[in-house]
């Protein structure tokens, strides 16, 4: 449709120039009129042809269709200027020199048209180069964006389409990772567990222990395992909704005293157990965080409970809040055997633990930092981990305060 009005726009403009303004004779006109209007049609003819059969979607190279569409034009356009030269100038000489002048002009519109094709085709094979790259599986493949123009955009959207690609197959290596860890993990972590558990009852129904002593440690250390399978249903749970939904909060301002008080309360009997000398501090007019209750009291349950598994009898751990940069920085600090540098920035990761023995005894499931990064990060603060080996460890989170200072 855009051509059709383009060339008989041009028809029309020219025809009207040469009759108004030129004043042509009649005569000659009508000629120029019949030459020109032949011209158009069978231009138009030939375009919709080509469009219609698919013509030029046929051809295999673009320089081709460009220039083809070049040379196409040009030949109808030295076909109409010669035939009225012919028929309109009287001397040979003026004949002869238009086609020269055509000549010269032709070479130099199929000079620039090629010179054109040029830019365009270079720059689209790069594409198709480093669209083949990203087929292959070199995803850090990118073109240069230069320019622009409509080729330029497709190459920035390209690179960004190739970025994203490169990130989810990242992504998508990691869930593989975890997906392996978690296997491995299953096949000890929830094995041994039940394992022990089947071989106590089995004793037990089968009577094989008669003693009453036996068969009550028995059962507590069956109590115990399925304890501790209940804790990594939990810990299962809450990873696979943080990853399939996210973690939806409930925030409202929070007491920050009362919640380290509980955390306390809740494992006095535990640290009087193994002689490990609990306690927690409040900065003076620190009290009130906007968090949700509910998860802030699993994150510190989870580094409390951590705190005192690592640290040894005769030991301290403090849990601590106190005003720092706009925020209230919470803290829980032991002063155990402290982390090996080469495991430190790995302990947040689900599944890791520094022990590779796996040994329950010295550590968890891997599970409980993980967890505590995501439900800090979903409250859109930061959690870090501060240690050296024979030193301690401290864990340490940001929270908002309520109301904000100021």
């Amino acid at each position: 449709m855009r051509f059709s009005i383009g060339i008989l726009f041009a028809l029309e403009a020219s025809l009207a120039l040469m009759y108004f303004v030129l004043r042509i004779p009649e005569s000659k006109f009508a000629f120029i009129a019949i030459v020109m209007g032949v011209s158009v049609v069978f231009s138009l003819a030939l375009v919709y042809a080509a469009f219609e059969r698919g013509w030029i979607s046929q051809i295999p190279h673009l320089n081709w269709t460009l220039l083809g569409g070049y040379s196409f034009s040009m030949v109808i356009v030295v076909s109409v200027i010669a035939i009225i030269t012919s028929r309109i100038f009287s001397n040979p000489l003026d004949a002869w020199l238009t086609g020269m002048l055509l000549f010269f002009g032709t070479g130099i519109f199929l000079s620039f048209g090629y010179a054109l094709t040029h830019s365009i085709t270079s720059r689209l094979k790069l594409l198709h180069t480093a669209s083949r790259g990203i087929a292959g599986g070199n995803l850090q493949e990118r073109v240069p964006v230069s320019g622009r123009d409509e080729i330029a955009e497709l190459s920035a959207t390209f690179n960004a389409m190739a970025a994203q690609l490169q990130e989810m197959d990242a992504h998508q290596k990691d869930l593989r990772r975890i997906r392996n860890d978690l296997f491995a993990w299953a096949g000890h972590d929830l094995r041994t567990p039940l394992t022990s558990i089947r071989a106590m009852l089995e004793a037990l129904s089968d009577q094989v222990v008669d003693d009453p002593i036996t068969r009550q440690r028995y059962l507590q250390i069956a109590r115990k395992e399925i304890d501790y399978l209940s804790r990594l249903i939990d810990d299962l749970f809450d990873l696979a909704r943080m990853d399939a939904e996210g973690l939806k909060l409930d925030l409202q301002p929070v007491s920050l005293g009362d919640l380290i008080s509980d955390t306390l309360g809740w494992f006095h009997t535990l640290s009087i157990q193994n002689r490990i000398d609990l306690s927690g501090s409040l900065q003076a007019g620190v009290d009130l965080v906007y968090a949700d209750a509910q998860l802030l009291n699993r994150v510190l349950s989870n580094l409390t409970s951590n705190a005192l598994r690592f640290t040894p009898a005769g030991g301290r751990v403090v849990i601590s809040a106190e005003r720092a940069a706009g925020k209230v920085l919470v803290m829980v600090r032991d002063n155990g055997d402290g982390i090996r540098p080469e495991d430190l920035p790995f302990i947040f990761e689900r599944f890791y633990r520094g022990e590779k023995s796996r040994n329950r005894a010295t550590g968890g499931s891997g599970l409980g930092l993980a967890i505590c990064r995501g439900i800090i990060e979903a409250h859109h603060e930061r959690i870090s981990a501060n240690s050296a080996p024979g030193e301690g460890t401290i864990i340490s989170f940001t929270l908002q305060e309520y109301p904000p200072p100021g």
